[in-house]
């Protein structure tokens, strides 16, 4: 005989095979804010003429460091939730793992491309390879809206739905990822039409949302970690 579990039993189940998933998922949301000072850092690679210039070159190289972790933590979220979301789709669950794996792709292209400009001035490549670093800086960029652009917006449309309908953290905290999601691809759509620039005050302000949904979740689920919920708590059917 199968005994489902009751809403009470539900809401004093304890799952703790999941506390550690939500530590880890929370852990890797938190690394994805390391690359903060890439902005800062990247400034004098991207400048017109770095390539024939005697650098620095350190700055560039940090920034490049502290984007892989951002890369790697990407991935990091995905693996980590995914056994527990795709409780709730499956097919949605998949769909965000790739998503995130494409962000970090194109995080690692980017950061290839910086540091191929880094490795032209070391060579001594001079006025020659002026325009080809422009090319690359360019081609960083445009990266850099598709990959921490637009992807963010659609990872949080994804794995915002999944937690909403799970109830697995409270329903403000993916609401704010759904309504940042628009902003923020509303926002690419203005820069790569030139209404503002890719870094502007309306940018900023259109990523914000996105950005609060990701680093509230990353805290939640250190501090709290998943809430009682039936998309989790299948597991604790009693079969007899």
């Amino acid at each position: 005989m199968t005994i489902a579990p009751t809403p009470a039993t539900l809401e004093q189940a304890p799952v703790p095979s999941f506390r550690r998933t939500a530590l880890v998922a929370g852990g890797f949301y938190l690394l994805t804010f390391v690359s903060i000072p890439t902005l800062a850092l990247y400034g004098p690679v991207k400048a017109l003429n770095y390539v024939t210039g005697p650098g620095p070159d350190n700055p560039a190289l940090l920034g490049g460091l502290l984007e892989m972790v951002v890369a790697l933590a990407c991935i990091g979220t995905a693996v980590a939730l995914y056994p527990v979301v795709k409780r709730q789709n499956e097919g949605i669950a998949l769909a965000f793992v790739g998503a995130r794996v494409l962000e970090a792709a194109t995080i690692f292209a980017g950061i290839a491309s910086l540091l191929t400009i880094v490795s032209l001035r070391q060579a001594g490549a001079g006025e020659d390879a002026v325009n080809t670093a422009q090319a690359l800086v360019a081609q960083y960029d445009w990266l850099f809206r598709l990959g921490q652009g637009i992807l963010p917006a659609a990872n949080a449309l994804l794995l915002g739905s999944l937690l909403y309908k799970s109830r697995l953290v409270p329903r403000t905290l993916p609401l704010i990822g759904l309504v940042g999601a628009p902003l923020l691809l509303t926002s690419q759509v203005a820069t790569v039409l030139g209404a503002w620039g890719q870094v502007s005050v309306l940018a900023a302000v259109a990523a914000v949302p996105v950005a609060l949904w990701e680093f509230s979740l990353g805290v939640f689920l250190i501090v709290k970690g998943f809430r009682p919920s039936p998309t989790i708590t299948t597991d604790l059917v009693i079969a007899r």
